[in-house]
């Protein structure tokens, strides 16, 4: 057995837990950092291209722009539904990690990358011939409804490839080996930048695609690092012809929580995103200009919540209970941290975000609701790092009925707020804060004290083994 402390790759290869030689028992903070950072740049790899993609696209006016917005709400909705591919895969992998049954690791992940190509190939298959009615659904029409017809239909071919790349992660950061999926986010997003102005405006024989050249940008670069991941995992520790049915339920059965969690996160934001457009061109522009902000930001947070998830389900894995409450202190500490200065940097960052990112028709009705978005950064820190946690313990259950009563009633205050005079994109924003607000509280309150169900009572109660 060898433990590389000074990579991010914990290297098993005895069948042994690791146990106390953990470099996370010595060395917490610095731990914590050494594995977030390389997640926080894998992370922000996809939002800072979406934020390109805004640049360019602004560069042809609020109509594109709105499409644009459209067009990556209802995509991003899809594909994060599947997100369980993930997140369940993360946990299981490195449950299995910890206990040292390496074997387990293999099959989880050979199983992730095959639902992940089936669903992909069957998601693109069943939406089809329904993009114009979600794009209807989403407030388009006109000029805006035909140009993100024209994004979709070109971004679903890219599919399956965005669900292995979901699933492929998830393996590697459940071995708590942060580097790899780092580089393949670097490089997908580093060609889809080069390929945006070539495909978007044209160059000698390429013809000017605008926003369908954003949307084939997209799907080349995705299905490079796609096949470079499986490429990598095959090398690595090969594929298993050994599958289980029962791990497959168990995975599936994850899926089902994550899925009804995941839709209604989902529901909340095309709501969201519905009723701005349907305010206008400016005020969808605005809202789209904060809402791929608040995604960069959100990833930003996600680093804590990804590296939580992966220490938390390896103590609990190695039967390491007092080091699982660790885990959950300094994850909680350094995301409220994180929260407060993400919030100061939106608030000195507003007029280069309005340079860059909104137009002149728009800037309005920016301003208000941007206010309100940084404002609320260290709550939504706090929102991340509890999902993270509970995630790692398995307690998918508690995440979806959280995010239900969420959506439920902050959705409720938007469907009856729309139509009135007062109503506008700084509402839409102070509902969000709301959604963001329950999630929080549940998560901390699941924690601290730890409700009658909460894994965290064993937890808080167990000594270390």
């Amino acid at each position: 057995m060898s433990l590389k402390k000074n990579t991010q790759t914990l290297d098993l290869t005895d069948g042994n837990a690791l146990g106390c030689n953990h470099p996370f028992i010595t060395e917490p903070n610095k731990t914590l950092m050494r594995l977030s950072l390389p997640v926080l740049f894998s992370l922000i790899a996809e939002p800072v291209t979406g934020l390109v993609d805004t640049a360019f696209i602004a560069r042809l006016g609020a109509t594109s722009l709105a499409a644009l917005g459209v067009g990556t709400m209802v995509l991003s909705s899809l594909f994060w539904i599947f997100n369980f591919l993930g997140i369940g895969t993360q946990t299981e992998v490195a449950k299995a990690f910890g206990q040292g049954r390496i074997s387990r690791v293999r099959r989880m992940g050979t199983l992730a990358i095959a639902l992940a190509l089936t669903f992909g190939v069957l998601m693109a298959l069943i939406i089809w011939p329904l993009i114009s009615k979600l794009a209807v659904f989403m407030g388009a029409s006109g000029q805006v409804h035909s140009l993100a017809l024209e994004y979709i239909r070109i971004r679903l071919f890219g599919a399956p490839a965005v669900l292995i790349t979901v699933a492929a992660f998830g393996v590697f950061r459940g071995q708590q080996d942060m580097r790899t999926p780092l580089v393949i986010a670097t490089a997908v997003n580093l060609l889809n930048m080069v390929l945006d102005p070539l495909l978007i405006f044209g160059y000698g024989l390429l013809p000017q695609m605008g926003v369908g050249g954003a949307a084939l940008a997209s799907v080349i670069s995705q299905w490079a690092g796609a096949i470079t991941l499986m490429a990598l995992i095959y090398q690595k520790a090969g594929f298993s012809d050994k599958l289980q049915m029962a791990e497959a339920g168990k995975l599936l059965n994850i899926g089902k929580n994550l899925v009804i969690r995941t839709g209604m996160l989902t529901l909340f934001l095309l709501l969201a995103t519905r009723a701005a457009t349907e305010l206008g061109a400016a005020q969808g522009a605005a809202h789209q200009a904060i809402r791929q902000v608040s995604v960069l930001t959100a990833f930003l947070l996600d680093a804590y919540a990804v590296t939580a998830q992966s220490l938390v389900a390896y103590f609990v894995g190695a039967q390491q209970f007092y080091n699982v409450r660790r885990v959950v202190w300094v994850v909680c500490k350094w995301s409220l941290l994180t929260g407060v200065v993400i919030g100061l940097a939106m608030w000195f960052c507003q007029s280069m975000v309005i340079k860059l990112l909104v137009p002149a028709v728009a800037v309005s009705h920016f301003t208000t609701a941007w206010l309100i978005s940084l404002l609320t950064q260290p709550i939504n820190a706090l929102a991340f790092a509890t999902d993270g946690i509970h995630w790692g313990m398995g307690d998918f259950r508690f995440l979806r009925n959280a995010v239900l009563i969420a959506t439920i009633l902050a959705g409720s205050v938007i469907f009856f707020m729309q139509g009135q005079d007062s109503f506008s994109v700084g509402w839409i924003w102070a509902i969000t804060t709301l959604w963001i607000v329950i999630r929080a509280g549940a998560g901390i309150l699941r924690i601290w004290p730890g409700t009658a169900s909460s894994p965290m009572r064993q937890i808080k109660e167990a000594r270390s083994v």
